[in-house]
């Protein structure tokens, strides 16, 4: 893969590999793919106070689900655990898709967000005036809201094509379960 490939060209190649082979990692990176697109929508619309700092956010981050999947298939005891078992479980026929995306959600969000905001916030944090710590809290927090607009993409685009029962289920909801979905990610 070249070096020079960006993140949503590695993330569709990857996809697109997986998805001929019915790899079921496909799901959470299918999810993950929306949500990055929708995120670079946002840089490139000028939705946060500092664009290049969210960039640089978005590719950090996304460093460490590219090496936690390259140690995962290299067999690595560096990887990490939660990807472990979030990449196991997709190998199991009978784990459905929703565990699949949501290990895959809790491993990103709760493990590699974690250590990718420690990592761009710690050398700066102490010489950043109050009113730029602000500014890096909103842009964090406007993140969630570009995720909570994507959720209704994942589950038209991702989930219900592989369980197409659950779009009874989201017709039956309306917009509730987005929004509860929405607010659990932001949660965590």
């Amino acid at each position: 893969m070249s070096e020079t490939m960006t993140v949503a060209e590695r993330m569709q190649d990857l996809l697109q590999r997986w998805e001929n082979d019915s790899d079921r990692r496909a799901v959470f990176l299918s999810c993950y793919r929306l949500m990055t697109h929708n995120m670079l929508q946002a840089i490139q619309a000028s939705e946060f106070h500092d664009q290049e700092w969210v960039d640089k956010l978005l590719n950090h981050f996304a460093g460490y689900y590219f090496d936690a999947l390259e140690a995962y298939e290299q067999a690595s005891p560096r990887t990490p655990e939660v990807w472990q078992i979030a990449y196991d479980a997709a190998r199991q026929p009978k784990t459905e898709v929703l565990q699949n995306l949501m290990l895959g959600v809790n491993a990103h969000i709760n493990y590699d967000l974690v250590l990718a905001l420690v990592d761009m916030l710690e050398p700066e944090w102490k010489q950043l005036p109050e009113e730029r710590r602000q500014q890096r809290y909103a842009d964090h927090c406007h993140v969630n809201e570009v995720i909570g607009r994507t959720v209704d993409s994942v589950q038209a685009n991702v989930i219900e094509p592989l369980e197409p029962v659950l779009e009874i289920a989201d017709e039956l909801l309306g917009p509730i379960d987005e929004w509860m979905t929405s607010k659990l990610l932001t949660h965590w």
